[in-house]
């Protein structure tokens, strides 16, 4: 089974999403269970070495007071809570993580793109580091299990860029409107952090589709010629 995950490093809900899925993968030990996580944009124009806390960003961006983005932000905290996760969204810095995608695209490469997605995230969410720095992405790249200079070679130049727009490219195909957005086997998809036991009946949806014994439907006529271990036999001629 393959479960293809579009996600972005500064989306809280990925984060709780990526939890979630997880939790249900817990009961489904010994499956076979590939998953691919996909590079995704939340803001393509963020900027980088931005002053602004996350707080004030959703502030401007819905319209809200800054009382107002604070209880957003703790209703999410609290949701994180319940999965494990200790956010902590006065230290959350927004930034521009195209560059952290293009190396996770290497760390894909590398095999490594479960450890590196959950390092990044908890920088942002929980550590309040700015991934959109090049030092810290090689420093956190680097504990992920990456090569120190190979990131740097990453970073300094334009490689995994046109990966990074094909997954984004594939998303709006498949009409992805928002992140986390998870999709099964090519043919179930599974939009935000829903409820772990939603993932624990895709999952068994999945599975149980996989073990099943192929049903056939028979398109042949009267007129085809097989041979069986009895002998063959030729249709007669009409």
């Amino acid at each position: 089974m393959k479960i293809e995950v579009w996600s972005d490093f500064v989306c809280p809900f990925c984060y709780i999403g990526k939890r979630r899925l997880e939790e249900a993968l817990d009961q489904f030990p010994g499956k076979n269970i590939e998953i691919a996580y996909k590079s995704f944009e939340l803001d393509p124009n963020a900027e980088r070495n931005t002053e602004s806390n996350m707080h004030e960003k959703l502030a401007s961006k819905y319209g809200r007071s800054l009382e107002e983005a604070r209880e957003m932000t703790q209703n999410m905290t609290e949701q994180a809570k319940m999965v494990g996760l200790d956010f902590h969204f006065d230290s959350v810095i927004p930034t521009n993580t195209f560059d952290a995608h293009r190396v996770s695209q290497l760390a894909n490469e590398k095999e490594v793109g479960k450890a590196f997605t959950e390092r990044f995230f908890k920088a942002v969410l929980t550590n309040g580091q700015d991934i959109g720095d090049p030092a810290t992405i090689t420093e956190l790249a680097a504990e992920a299990g990456l090569d120190r200079d190979e990131v740097t070679t990453v970073l300094q130049g334009e490689r995994y860029t046109d990966a990074v727009r094909r997954d984004e490219a594939e998303a709006q195909q498949i009409g992805v409107q928002g992140v986390p957005f998870f999709v099964i086997n090519r043919k179930y998809a599974i939009s935000g952090a829903q409820p772990t036991e939603v993932f624990v009946q895709g999952l068994e949806k999945a599975l149980a589709e996989e073990t099943e014994t192929p049903v056939f439907e028979d398109l042949s006529s009267e007129n085809g010629a097989a041979c069986t271990e009895n002998g063959c036999e030729v249709p007669d001629k009409k």
